[in-house]
């Protein structure tokens, strides 16, 4: 493959309170378009062609630069309500591993949000934010399998394990908890513009 793929123009006219533009490619913002599909796929092959010749360096660098991670890496815990909490990640995982310990860094740990776990299956996964509740019972959690970070808001009963069947879609992190245990304020974004746009509870 010696040139690049050509793309359409379709021009499409956009108005704004700041006047009349010509956009001829804004049809590529359509994610389910096969046509816009079939072109990302020739974008991605040309790189891969172009790329092959350094292929090897490339993994190197690659191993190189993951030589100089810590694979067994952990936070600085902090303490709230009671709790220390910490994340840390395992030799091989992918993901973190959110854990607290009631009341000493001697205690126990308790692994409240398993990343490795939560992401098998997925070829993307990140979780997006967490908040307990101020009784220490409930986790209020999000995460993102797209990886558009448009997050899906969870709720885990930190006293049985049990992952509650309500969810949330397209929310910006994981919200924050009222003192009645009950109640989570969140922000709901717009799918397309990525932006957080409205508060909820």
């Amino acid at each position: 493959m010696h040139n690049p793929p050509t793309v359409a123009i379709k021009a499409k006219q956009l108005v704004s309170p700041y006047g009349t533009r010509t956009d001829n490619y804004y049809w590529l913002n359509e994610r389910e378009n096969p046509e816009v599909l079939d072109y990302l796929k020739a974008e991605n092959a040309y790189f891969d062609d172009k790329m092959a010749p350094v292929k090897g360096l490339e993994d190197k660098l690659f191993t190189e630069m993951k030589g100089r991670i810590k694979e067994q890496d952990e936070s600085v815990p902090y303490r709230d309500n009671g709790y220390y909490y910490y994340s840390r990640y395992e030799a091989g995982g992918e993901y973190p591993l959110y854990c607290r310990k009631a009341g000493s860094l001697q205690a126990p740990e308790e692994i409240i949000l398993h990343g490795n776990q939560m992401g098998q299956g997925h070829s993307y996964f990140a979780i997006g934010g967490y908040a307990v509740s101020d009784n220490n019972e409930v986790l209020a959690y999000s995460t993102d399998i797209v990886s558009r970070r448009l997050y899906t808001l969870r709720f885990k009963n930190l006293k049985t394990g049990e992952i509650y069947p309500e969810e949330i879609a397209n929310v910006e992190g994981a919200g924050v908890w009222a003192a009645d245990n009950k109640t989570v304020f969140y922000a709901k974004k717009d799918v397309n513009t990525l932006l957080p746009y409205q508060v909820y509870r």
